[in-house]
């Protein structure tokens, strides 16, 4: 693609409007228009993007939002699993990577089950070596965003995309500048961009905060999430973090998390089972206490696993949700009921422990 190309170039070429803050001199400074404010037509937008097992979203479309954790605290496999909804949905997720490579991350698709196909055609990988500018680096982006529509952009290794671009992590007005030359321009063609960062080493100290400029929470417009790890991951284990926000810059992920301590909220655990043969599963549970103080069972489901269970023995998660009629994350997350309540063993490939009642079966 020529570096000449001007915005209206592009749009032509691809058969869509430019969308994003690419012009200095957007026409921001007139008033809005508060109509459907006032008529109460309006409506906050919701966290469709990405799920936990009982179906609740994690990114909200066209917001900026931050995962961070400690080294191997699963946020890049918590990225995954987002980018596995979405690409099962039958949407194409994008996914800027400036620390690993093509074989670490696409290799971990593969060990998640996901086929060869899905991955070429949806899964968009890219590599910067050089900063985007204004040039052809910034056309060759805009136009898999155009072309492809995503609905999930991953930028992993935000303090490696900063130094990359020349800004200092430390330093406020760097933080915004990335935040508004990047995360947010790709923010504004349509997709929720998830930038992936590392915690400070000092627990006592960290709050909140990523590395670098407390500019990095502040500016965003979508939500943050901090994960922390309570079983290691590792092969042939059961690891997970708990998925914790941070910020919640539009409030529609709060109402479904359980508050904690220093104004954070547990929204889930990423759970990570991962097997001998080399194998994986991800999934991201809903808050452990709020299954166990609701009455509400997907019995259905749980009745229909338990029977399969009954008749194969032992099977691996993916093939639960793969042979039971249902909705797959509401399969899993009946799976997970069972576990809790003692009637499927933890340990996968899961074994049936003892019969589903006969009143669910036969209500």
């Amino acid at each position: 693609m020529s570096a000449q190309l001007n915005d209206e170039d592009l749009a032509r070429r691809y058969g869509a409007p430019l969308q994003a803050e690419k012009e200095p001199d957007a026409r921001t400074w007139q008033p809005v228009d508060l109509t459907s404010v006032l008529d109460g037509t309006w409506m906050p937008p919701q966290p469709t993007v990405g799920r936990r097992t009982d179906g609740r979203g994690l990114f909200y479309p066209g917001r900026c939002h931050t995962v961070v954790s400690e080294t191997e605290g699963g946020k890049t496999w918590f990225a995954l699993s987002a980018c596995l909804d979405e690409m099962r949905a039958g949407h194409h997720v994008v996914y800027l990577d400036f620390e690993d490579d093509e074989g670490g991350i696409v290799g971990r698709l593969l060990t998640l089950g996901v086929g060869p196909e899905l991955i070429r055609d949806r899964f968009h990988y890219i590599r910067p070596e050089g900063p985007l500018g204004t040039g052809s680096h910034r056309d060759d982006l805009y136009g898999v965003l155009v072309e492809h529509a995503p609905t999930l952009a991953i930028l992993d290794g935000v303090t490696e995309a900063m130094t990359l671009h020349g800004l200092d992590p430390l330093n406020n007005s760097d933080a915004s500048v990335f935040n508004k030359q990047i995360p947010r321009w790709i923010a504004a063609t349509g997709p929720a961009v998830a930038s992936l960062d590392h915690v400070t080493k000092s627990k006592e100290t960290r709050g909140r905060y990523a590395i670098g400029a407390v500019h990095k929470i502040n500016a965003l417009n979508g939500a943050q999430y901090l994960l922390e790890n309570r079983r290691p991951f590792g092969v042939g284990a059961t690891g997970a973090s708990t998925v914790r926000i941070a910020k919640d810059r539009i409030g529609q992920l709060r109402s479904h998390a359980l508050p904690g301590s220093n104004g954070l909220y547990w929204y889930g655990d990423l759970v990570l089972d991962s097997h001998p043969e080399g194998s994986t599963e991800v999934s991201v549970d809903a808050p452990r206490e709020q299954a166990q103080d609701s009455d509400w069972r997907p019995t259905v489901l749980m009745a229909r696993v338990t029977d399969l269970l009954a008749q194969t023995g032992p099977l691996p998660q993916r093939d639960v949700a793969t042979f039971v009629n249902g909705r797959r994350e509401t399969v899993i997350a009946a799976l997970r009921y069972l576990i809790l309540d003692g009637y499927a063993t933890a340990k996968s490939p899961h074994a049936l422990i003892k019969p589903y009642p006969e009143a669910v079966h036969n209500p």
